[in-house]
Parts: structure tokens; C-alpha cells; sequence
């Protein structure tokens, strides 16, 4: 079992923070070798990962739930999936908040675990520590990157600032049929 205990300071107001971190194109967008697939009409959403464990590169495919607390400013995450090969599943489990550190400062707890069975299970294991923080830092410099690029670049007043026709975007292709005829849900 892999356990994630995690701690980032964004130099960003919570709201902006949270803004982010609670879209699931967002956050996607921060992850190296992370892609968002279909949704589906239940709200979960497939997605994929490609993690490189020294030598090894693995490509995981999910089926992920996201439960969101807007007041609270909390989540739960939830995947199930396997790598591409089929020799390993996993079972994944988070929770998230962002709480506000100092003014215009926050802070994002993510507590989670994931257990893995199968052929790579112990090679996986074996390199989690190292790819867990490089995976941290790498997505704490873009989720940074994202909650100032949005606060230092102004939309002009009446018009939608460049993220937010971004998620406009995303979500109108979310709403696209998906294959087989069978529409995506809607992103909310």
C-alpha cells in the first residue's frame, strides 16, 4: 500500500485555489502524463496516468468519482483501474481541503491511499516514495503557476478571462456525444 500525506503552500487566496484544484481538467492539467477521458452519466470520468518507475513506465487507466464540498472546500477522490498490461490493479482513495494559510495564502492537505495487487505491485511499491514527491513537487510548481497566472493576467472588465474560456471550452467538449452515441455527463 502506498500512503499519501501531503502538505502544499499556494501563494493564492483559497478561493482561486480552490477554483482550481476542485476541476477535474484543472488539476489533470497539472499532472505530467495525466490525461482526462469520457464522462460518464453517474459523474465519474475515465482518465489515465503514465508513471515511470526508474526504468519501467506504466500507463494506468481509471474510472474516477470526485465528491466535492464547495463551503468546506474539501473533496474526496476515488479511482479503480489497472495498468495498461492488466497486471496490477489498484484502488485508490483521497481527500483534499484548502484552507487559507495567511492572507492571500493557502494551503492544500491531501491525505489518501492506494493498494495495488498484482504482477507489479512490489516494483510499484518499491519506487513510490521517490515518484510520490517528484510527482508532489511537479504538480505543486504547475498548481502554483496556475492559481498566480489567473490572478496576474486580469480579464478585462465583461470579458471571461483566458482559464475561464478554457474550462468553457473543456466543458463544451465534455457535453460532446461520447463513442457509441451515449452523451458525456456534464461538467459542473
Amino acid at each position: 500500500m502506498i500512503e499519501i500525506n501531503e502538505e502544499i503552500a499556494v501563494p493564492a487566496p483559497p478561493g482561486r485555489v480552490w477554483e482550481v484544484i476542485s476541476d477535474p481538467a484543472e488539476v489533470v492539467s497539472c499532472i505530467y502524463g495525466a490525461e482526462l477521458g469520457a464522462s460518464h452519466d453517474d459523474g465519474s470520468f475515465d482518465g489515465t496516468l503514465v508513471v515511470k518507475f526508474g526504468a519501467v513506465r506504466v500507463r494506468f487507466g481509471a474510472r474516477v468519482s470526485l465528491d466535492l464540498d464547495e463551503d468546506a472546500r474539501e473533496g474526496r477522490l476515488s479511482a479503480r483501474g489497472r495498468d495498461g498490461q492488466g497486471a496490477t490493479r489498484f484502488n485508490a482513495q483521497a481527500t483534499f481541503r484548502v484552507v487559507e494559510d495567511r492572507p492571500g495564502t493557502t494551503r492544500v492537505h491531501v491525505a489518501g491511499e492506494v493498494k495495488l495487487a498484482g504482477r507489479l505491485a512490489s516494483v510499484i511499491e518499491a519506487g513510490a516514495g521517490a515518484v510520490v514527491g517528484r510527482m508532489t513537487k511537479d504538480f505543486t510548481d504547475e498548481l502554483v503557476r496556475r492559481c498566480a497566472g489567473d490572478t496576474a493576467v486580469a480579464a478585462a472588465p465583461g470579458k471571461p478571462s483566458p482559464w475561464a474560456r478554457v474550462r468553457a471550452w473543456w466543458r463544451r467538449i465534455l457535453r460532446r456525444p461520447q463513442p457509441g452515441g451515449t452523451p458525456g455527463a456534464r461538467a459542473e
